[in-house]
């Protein structure tokens, strides 16, 4: 059994088959030798930072990931409905015009549907496609014959790519942890996912494809604790075949990221994987309430950054709205977790620019607000000390915010008015404390008799007097 970090043994492929109708290569020709693709995984002192970009694909997950040194990595395409359109609009808004290595996790329509249209576009208008990494069990659809159609035509290097190896990418360790060889279950696409896991200093993602309970088990039983890592792709986008507690618990994820529709026809995310999440107060983030989801570690921390702010608590992310695929907008950072897998969240940070496009200059001032730390638990009984219950919040923008006549609420809709007049200068702050008192220009009392913020969990709220919710923080 090859072990994490071992020499890449990728399978370059030259054979050529006629397939539904059109020829294209075939992954699992083993003809040809091993190209040295391959790095030790050792953790180091990290330069640089490392971008994992979520794409908000709908019913569908495609990743992108940029290394310090500037090499690009694409995990997926997307839904064939789409033909690569939302993938193809992001990578170009984030003028990425070379990609280094493209993953095709499994050859489900809905992972390579936009295959083709990338290598086309990034083969003819772009800097090329640098290898295409398969993990070699074909499927009989239009989708994939015109995803080997493309890599015939321009003539792209196609490695199948197995447990053991691992991706050179910079200083970034990238080991293949599935699928193993021989294949599981009979060969099943979604059970033989192209796993990987992200390693940068002290922080790791894992990318699990839609592995289900039967690759989990392989890997859990395989490689043990080595699956720890800091942020964790929810497997075949929260179903309740995937994401097992026993996965979770040898992954120990400070953060999950999902990757589905709004309105999945298949339900997902699945309210077991949700529960199970929530039973081990895994922050959870979800693209279709999230919009495109922005990782940024510099190998010590993870930064997450968000389109939009929308509940974590597993159990209520259903409570977001709603944000439609290939929507334009800024992610601003909503935590920073740490290194460990089990990090401490701690709310707050500065808004992550990006090229994606982004709204009004007004839009944009006022999602600059964040919650820099919330004390739910006041010393002693909660209703005796009620200004020891408090939230901070914080203008992390480079603008005046004038917050007259904003509200800030919690789940039981216990709402707190702001002043008229009241403003928060760049990089202040101010104090929201549930108790009476006098305002100034960096506190504020909500005035209330009885608590406010549950001890167990709860959302604070924010929304503006035109009614735009511009914070929504779970803790």
């Amino acid at each position: 059994m090859s072990s994490i970090g071992s020499r890449g043994r990728l399978l370059i492929i030259v054979g050529i088959v006629l397939l539904a109708g059109c020829s294209g290569a075939v992954p699992g020709d083993p003809s040809v030798g091993t190209p040295d693709t391959g790095n030790e995984s050792t953790t180091t002192p990290a330069n640089g930072t490392l971008e994992v970009h979520y794409i908000n694909v709908g019913q569908s997950v495609s990743t992108l990931i940029v290394g310090p040194e500037g090499e690009t990595m694409l995990v997926d395409t997307g839904h064939y409905n789409d033909d690569g359109e939302y993938v193809l609009e992001y990578l170009q808004a984030h003028d990425i015009t070379r990609i280094d290595h493209l993953i095709t996790s499994h050859n489900d329509a809905d992972h390579i549907g936009g295959n083709a249209a990338i290598i086309e576009y990034y083969e003819t208008d772009a800097d090329g496609i640098g290898a295409v990494y398969d993990p070699g069990i074909a499927a009989s659809t239009q989708t994939y014959a015109e995803y080997l159609d493309a890599i015939e035509t321009h003539d792209v290097t196609l490695y199948e790519t197995r447990e053991g190896d691992s991706v050179e990418f910079g200083s970034v360790d990238v080991d293949v942890l599935g699928p193993p060889e021989p294949y599981l279950e009979n060969e099943a696409r979604i059970e033989n996912s192209i796993v990987l896991k992200l390693t940068h200093g002290e922080t790791s993602f894992l990318l699990s494809g839609d592995a289900e309970d039967d690759q989990e088990e392989y890997l859990v039983d395989t490689y043990g604790s080595q699956l720890e890592s800091t942020v964790l792709k929810a497997g075949h986008h929260g179903s309740a075949s995937s994401s097992s507690g026993a996965f979770l618990d040898t992954v120990q994820p400070a953060a999950v990221v999902i990757s589905s529709a709004y309105d999945s026809q298949y339900g997902h995310p699945n309210d077991e994987v949700l529960e199970r999440l929530s039973d081990r107060s895994i922050p959870t983030y979800w693209t279709a309430t999230h919009g495109n989801i922005v990782l940024v570690s510099d190998g010590e921390a993870v930064s997450i950054q968000t389109q939009q702010a929308a509940p974590t608590d597993p159990l209520d992310i259903r409570d977001g709205g709603a944000v439609e695929p290939g929507t334009s907008g800024d992610v601003t950072e909503r935590v920073r977790i740490g290194g460990e897998g089990t990090g401490e969240i701690d709310a707050g940070g500065e808004p992550e620019e990006t090229n994606s496009g982004s709204d009004s200059d007004a839009d944009s001032n006022t999602s600059a607000l964040a919650v820099a730390a919330i004390n739910a638990d006041a010393e002693g009984r909660d209703g005796d000390n009620l200004n020891d219950e408090y939230v901070v919040f914080e203008n992390t923008g480079s603008e005046t915010l004038d917050l007259s006549g904003w509200t800030v609420a919690d789940d039981a809709d216990h709402t707190y008015t702001v002043p008229d007049g009241f403003t928060l200068e760049p990089g202040e702050t101010v104090t929201l404390y549930t108790g009476s008192g006098t305002a100034t220009d960096s506190e504020l009392y909500w005035g209330s008799g009885s608590p406010i913020w549950n001890n167990d969990g709860d959302t604070v709220i924010v929304t503006t007097t035109e009614g735009d919710r511009v914070l929504e923080e779970s803790y």
